[in-house]
């Protein structure tokens, strides 16, 4: 055990960890030339075509150290989007030690702060690196020094390095032999091992990732998951290399996976603690923090056939994925789906893509919301969650509804604090502090109703900083406020996927934006569609889509005119019949751009 390292690698979105673990993974040998290439660790063609890590990877390198001693590194390369965080928290609980990276060229960022407190939180070792210091605009002494104020750390103990051409890398190996300690665990102890992560492979089931804490794990061992008490043989375990290496046991201290042939995903759940049956450990490890989703959005099949099919994609995919969150639900337009909870918009993006292309689903998601909570006026009555425009009472019977805050802690340069508190204010935000960094670098912290932020907050924020803001939030309690229920009509008829709930003050500027939008979208039909958009009874916004005409008069050529009248009252009759019994459909793509009101 004294020869184990086991880390992870931190920092904020595009500062280089995978590039990073690029190079130790060429270093140490774990990959030949003919293998390598960008993002290594990043299997899924999304994370490439996107240029993000979207899911931790845990890989175990063999690294001959100066002292003469082979080491056994195992290292989890995690995402950098605040949407992933959830990745991140469970990483460092498997953790001893962490490496801070740090953008040479843009400075330290929100999420790395939110990371590293995460990493002290857990008491791991930290190794501070300054990356891409090969780039003309690097910053090296301004941005170490940001680092010292950050971790109370020495100048000399950060290490200068970059991804792209491979400088400090052995210098990053040496600092984790010398500084990470190796984990502490009792191999005559009852197995006790911690599940953080868990893959969906279709032809062996459930794949779980474990970090053993205490105990020896065998091949062929009956092991116990303690939270589902479900009980399986281990099949096969291994440690993870590019590729799954199997091995006879795994002992405390190590990282590895075990198959036990699993096929139904809710028998097994990340934050797990697993223990043989014959000496069972006396207690459950305590992982990480319940997910706590801060999106919900209705994800319905194109076609009502494909609800199973749906279920199942979405239980394999929660697998992949321990953050999402879903449940049945049912809409008078939609028919059969599921109202799923996203940790943000990015994730929501992520998860629908990633129905279509692994699963082949293709769906329908309706207009994103968050979850309130409401009272109703009625003697003993409780608090209750909204959690879609459907669940939101009757007005009449409304004591009080409260929105969830966020705490938002902006990092920027100057030049930008105005048009960020104009945009921030705009989104109902209240300025709580501003700390200046550095002369260049000051930190605004406000407080915004998520509701707010879920949409195109983080796309706006981008473009009014010209890409130098970074964005990290916390929830932070609930508060009273204005809510209503703003329906969309479509010849009267309410379409209850796009229903939303919004604040008072902006639903009549929102209703007349989705009018507009869906006025450009719908088809034109052969009656007149009237888009209504409403709050209760009152009509606040209305656009009108005109009937297609046909020339039914175009057989008429001369003759008198009263034939030609004839033919046309006959038309507005038969129009007037299609408008009373006339289904209007909303094509797909119609629902997705209404989520992009902002633009």
């Amino acid at each position: 055990m004294k020869l184990i390292r086991n880390f992870c690698v931190i920092a904020h979105i595009d500062h280089g960890k995978s590039t990073l673990s690029d190079r130790m993974l060429e270093i140490t040998q774990t990959i030949g030339e003919r293998e390598m290439q960008d993002q290594a660790l990043d299997n899924m063609d999304l994370e490439r075509e996107r240029g993000i890590t979207i899911k931790s990877h845990a890989i175990q390198l063999y690294y001959p150290a100066k002292d003469g001693n082979t080491y056994t590194f195992n290292l989890i390369d995690t995402p950098g989007h605040v949407d992933f965080s959830y990745e991140v928290s469970r990483s460092i609980a498997a953790c001893e030690g962490a490496l801070l990276l740090v953008d040479a060229a843009q400075g330290i960022q929100a999420q790395t702060i939110s990371n590293l407190y995460l990493a002290i939180e857990h008491d791991l070792e930290i190794i501070p690196i300054l990356n891409k210091v090969d780039m003309e605009s690097a910053m090296i002494d301004e941005v170490s020094d940001q680092i010292i104020d950050l971790i109370g750390c020495k100048k000399e103990e950060i290490i200068l390095a970059s991804g792209k051409t491979g400088q400090g890398i052995p210098d990053i190996l040496e600092a984790i032999v010398d500084r990470i300690p190796a984990p502490t665990g009792d191999v005559n102890a009852p197995l006790q091992g911690l599940v953080f992560d868990s893959v969906y492979n279709p032809f062996r089931g459930v794949v779980a990732y474990v970090r053993i804490m205490n105990g020896v794990l065998n091949q062929g061992d009956t092991v116990r998951f303690v939270n589902t008490k479900k009980e399986y043989d281990a099949d096969e375990i291994g440690i993870l290399q590019m590729n799954q290496v199997p091995k006879k046991k795994l002992e405390a201290g190590n990282v590895g996976y075990i198959i036990t042939g699993i096929k139904i995903s809710k028998e097994i759940k990340v934050g797990d603690t697993v223990t043989t049956v014959d000496n069972p450990c006396e207690k459950a490890i305590q992982g990480f923090e319940d997910v706590k989703p801060m999106v919900f959005a209705g994800i319905y099949p194109i076609d009502n056939d494909d609800f199973e099919d749906l279920r199942d994609a979405l239980e394999k995919l929660q697998l992949n994925d321990a953050s999402l969150t879903f449940e049945p639900e049912s809409s008078a337009a939609l028919g059969f789906g599921f109202r799923c909870g996203f940790l943000g918009m990015l994730h929501l993006e992520i998860i629908q893509e990633r129905l279509s292309r692994e699963f082949d689903q293709d769906v329908i998601t309706t207009v994103p919301n968050v979850s309130y909570q409401a009272m109703l006026t009625k003697r003993g009555s409780e608090e209750f969650n909204v959690n879609t425009p459907n669940d939101f009472p009757d007005p009449g019977v409304l004591a009080y509804v409260k929105e969830p805050y966020i705490q938002a802690q902006i990092i920027t340069k100057p030049e930008f604090i105005g048009a960020i508190m104009t945009l921030c204010l705009d989104k109902r935000g209240e300025l709580k502090k501003q700390i200046y960094l550095t002369q260049e670098r000051v930190e605004l912290h406000f407080d915004l109703p998520l509701a707010e932020i879920v949409f195109d907050f983080y796309d706006k924020l981008k473009s009014v900083s010209k890409g130098y803001a970074s964005f990290d939030y916390q929830p932070l309690h609930y508060k009273e406020t204005d809510l209503v229920l703003l329906e969309l009509k479509l010849n009267g008829e309410p379409v209850d996927a796009l229903s939303a709930l919004v604040h008072r003050t902006k639903a009549e500027s929102i209703g007349r934006k989705v009018c507009k939008k869906l006025k450009d979208l719908l088809p034109r039909q052969q009656f007149m569609i009237a888009i209504q958009a409403a709050v209760g009874a009152k009509i606040i916004a209305r656009e009108t889509i005109s009937a297609l005409r046909k020339d039914v008069t175009a057989k008429c050529y001369g003759g008198d005119i009263t034939r030609k009248r004839k033919l046309l009252e006959k038309q507005k009759k038969g129009k007037k019949k299609m408008r009373q019994v006339g289904n209007v459909e909303v094509p797909q793509k119609a629902f997705l751009e209404v989520l992009k009101l902002g633009d």
